[in-house]
């Protein structure tokens, strides 16, 4: 390979990465081909070229009726792989564990990813039977689960009914409605956690609370049992427990930060 070629290599690849990084920043409402040309200073063939590259490896997703791009699957599995190893994953990775220990029920770790809560740790608790709802690695919108009702009760209400206006057709096939949904909001600032019901699976139900773990990063822990198990009473008891342990937790991490 000459000097030439190998030049012409690296430039390719910065314009990729530097692209990526963009999709990142728009990874909630997305970006169109106008704003990423604006945002790279690429030229339309080139951004357009590197665009369709993107989407073919996965590592971009693009909005059939908006036109606007984001991050696809494969950017994502590299995050997540990479935050398997992080000092903050290596630092919750215990609190996960004290948790389950705590509450004798199955732990939850979540992270914010664009409209979507992506699951970090899972820790099995003492009870013999096991809610196992979503494997790590796996993501789902937020609002959907304990944790990530947590992660949505966090931000605005404009950015709420964004969200929810951006998937209405996958909320309405679990039958959460944008009412029945801020409703639940509302009572998970209300009350300080969230509480989810049999939403995703009969019998089942959550706890979750959210909180920051930097000035941009939010993550949530939630506790899943039975519902017979995780009635009323003990929603709120946990919920109030689960509160009081990952402030505490934060306020020593952030302390420390």
């Amino acid at each position: 390979m000459n000097k030439t070629m190998a030049t012409g290599g690296t430039q390719s690849m910065r314009r990729a990465l530097g692209l990526l990084r963009v999709l990142a920043q728009h990874q909630e409402d997305g970006i169109d081909l106008q704003g990423v040309m604006s945002a790279t200073g690429l030229e339309r063939s080139t951004a357009h070229r590197l665009l369709s590259c993107l989407l073919e490896e996965q590592f971009a997703e693009r909005d059939a009726r908006t036109r606007r791009y984001r991050l696809g699957v494969d950017s994502m599995q590299l995050g997540f792989a990479a935050l398997r190893r992080t000092p903050l994953l290596d630092a919750l990775r215990p609190f996960a564990q004290k948790l389950a220990r705590l509450s004798g029920d199955t732990v939850f770790l979540v992270i914010r990813q664009g409209d979507y809560a992506l699951c970090l740790l899972r820790e099995a608790g003492s009870f013999p039977v096991k809610v196992f709802t979503i494997d790590q690695g796996e993501r789902r919108l937020l609002g959907v689960g304990a944790g990530g009702l947590a992660l949505m009760a966090s931000l605005p209400d404009e950015e709420i009914a964004a969200l929810y206006a951006r998937h209405a057709a996958s909320y309405a096939q679990i039958g959460v409605s944008s009412a029945a949904l801020m409703k639940a909001v509302k009572q998970t600032r209300a009350t300080g956690h969230s509480e989810i019901v049999d939403t995703i699976t009969p019998g089942v139900s959550g706890v979750g609370v959210a909180f920051p773990v930097s000035e941009l990063t939010w993550v949530a822990f939630s506790f899943g049992a039975i519902s017979s198990r995780l009635d009323a009473p003990r929603r709120a008891k946990m919920g109030e427990l689960l509160r009081a342990e990952c402030q505490a937790w934060a306020a020593g991490y952030l302390g420390q930060a």
